[in-house]
């Protein structure tokens, strides 16, 4: 299989240097409302990233990736929230499925997929977060000759019909997971099958197409397998990255922001300028800390679940205050500012764990007490 050279890394810095105005302004910004809505206008916006080669950011450079860094990773995923939720959300699953291929040991399934994943030649969804779940694993598998048998419902796969096959995780009954690459259509085969629910009707980022699964009696054969993941894998993985996703509650609290921008040209009221330079401080101070947060290996826990909770406020309270400057305008299904609100929503639940759910409680609940003190 013959693999591209990987590019240079100057080319590679001023590529993400050049995505805000080259693609993002002049792509998916005009259409930023139909991308959260229609599936083909996302999908184009998707596929306008694989030209760019944007779909495998953590890729090694000799399958073709950009190998980002932790840094440079995180700052694109928070500017490309910045222009579309359903965009970043839905280009997130790829780039997750596309990581957890590049760590794998199945040297053939890398030939296989890693070399077509930045271009989005090959699409990949996951379905694994049904593993956070106590009790009954929703998934599990049985080890059989030359592979496993998978029964079970995955609650959230996103992609229907934009991706062509997603990563599964189900529970061995010994604890640990196997995640494998299943086919993100109806199939039977084998006496097995996978079938999928009709597209979920979520309050943003409908155009993700959201759906569950249904997986009876499905032969997983080896050569599919991606990893076996230890116990409670999930969970020590969720600590792990916990501040990965405030990156997409802080591109959104900047989405707010511009929005409070563009209508301030005309409301010339300086309030609205206050706050703006308020909410703006609060999130450059947010994202300075999750910063040195990360450069730091001994930044405890508990301040990084406070960093992520904070990131979610501040997408709370800038997308509400886009709102508020918008006035009755924000009613309307297809403004820009309930579109943010929206997404404000989801980021606040994505992910969630017990932890993050506490952390979250507590900042709304102290901000609430101070404004009381203050009242």
């Amino acid at each position: 299989m013959t693999i591209s050279p990987p590019p240079k890394n100057s080319e590679i810095i001023l590529n993400i240097e050049q995505i805000e105005t080259s693609i993002l302004q002049k792509f998916v910004a005009p259409l930023a409302n139909e991308i959260d809505s229609d599936r083909e206008t996302l999908k184009t916006a998707l596929m306008t990233l694989g030209k760019s080669e944007l779909l495998g950011l953590k890729i090694p450079q000799k399958w073709g990736g950009l190998e980002l860094n932790q840094q440079e990773f995180f700052n694109y995923q928070l500017l490309i929230a910045r222009y579309s939720g359903a965009l970043a959300f839905l280009q997130t699953q790829h780039q997750s499925a596309a990581a957890m291929l590049a760590s794998s040991q199945n040297t053939q399934l890398q030939e296989q997929y890693l070399p077509h994943l930045s271009h989005g030649k090959i699409l990949l969804g996951i379905g694994f977060s049904q593993l956070r779940r106590s009790g009954e694993p929703p998934v599990k598998a049985f080890p059989t000759t030359g592979g496993y048998k998978i029964e079970g419902i995955v609650p959230w796969i996103t992609g229907w019909d934009i991706f062509q096959e997603f990563i599964i995780a189900a529970k061995l009954p010994d604890g640990r997971a196997v995640f494998g690459i299943l086919p993100f259509v109806e199939t039977t085969k084998l006496n097995g099958s996978i079938t999928f629910s009709e597209i979920m009707p979520l309050c943003a980022m409908n155009s993700t197409n959201t759906v569950s699964a249904t997986v009876k009696n499905w032969f997983l054969p080896d050569e599919q397998v991606v990893s076996i993941k230890p116990v409670n894998w999930i969970h020590n993985s969720d600590r792990q990255k916990v501040l990965g996703f405030s990156a997409f509650g802080l591109g959104c609290a900047l989405a707010g922001i511009d929005i409070m921008k563009e209508i301030s040209k005309t409301k010339t009221l300086p309030f609205i300028r206050d706050a703006i330079s308020s909410l703006q401080n609060q999130v450059d101070q947010c994202r300075n800390d999750i910063e040195e947060a990360n450069k730091n290996p001994d930044t405890n826990f508990a301040e990084k679940l406070h960093l992520r909770a904070t990131a979610i406020n501040l997408a709370q309270r800038c997308t509400a205050a886009a709102v508020t400057v918008s006035s009755g305008a924000a009613n309307h299904k297809n403004h820009g500012a309930q579109r943010v609100y929206r997404e404000a929503l989801v980021y606040t639940v994505s992910g969630q764990t017990t932890d993050i759910m506490e952390a979250t409680l507590e900042v709304l609940v102290d901000r609430h007490s101070q404004s009381s003190r203050v009242c």
